[in-house]
């Protein structure tokens, strides 16, 4: 790999997120079920830039323009979507968790008025997994790491 393709060790992959008129709620959810804390919230009526006009449905003047919040030592950005109807499609958050009693407090929460995929069990790879869809539509796979052999 030659030096002007190199991938350094301080790039980082952080998601961000869509919501269809319900990041605030999404956000607040969140704060909830992971202890999530937000890092910065700007709403579209607040941006320093007037958005183009026809660009904002009617009432998004108070939506979140951006949003970047923390889950433990991951960074999560997220916006309300000024196109409806998108949704998140092909990708899931997956999130590890130190012990059984955690993945299933955590599960519950993020499950309630969701779907769930698979529920939690056991698996080859780990002693607790399972994978449902949040009630915004955001796919989780929840994991708890199997346990190193001594």
């Amino acid at each position: 790999m030659s030096s002007s393709t190199k991938v350094t060790s301080d790039l980082r992959i952080e998601p961000y997120l869509f919501f269809d008129g319900r990041c605030e709620e999404a956000i607040e959810f969140y704060r909830s079920a992971l202890g999530a804390q937000v890092d910065v919230l700007m709403r579209y009526k607040d941006s320093p830039e007037p958005p183009p006009p026809g660009s904002l449905q009617p009432g998004f003047e108070n939506k979140v323009m951006h949003c970047s919040f923390s889950v433990g030592q991951s960074k999560i950005m997220a916006s309300d979507n000024c196109q409806p109807g998108v949704g998140f499609c092909g990708f899931s958050l997956s999130l590890a968790l130190p012990n059984e009693a955690e993945a299933e407090r955590v599960y519950g929460l993020l499950a309630d008025g969701g779907r769930v995929t698979m529920p939690l069990g056991r698996t080859f790879w780990s002693p607790c997994f399972g994978m449902l869809t949040d009630r915004f539509g955001v796919a989780w796979m929840l994991i708890v790491p199997a346990r190193a052999s001594p």
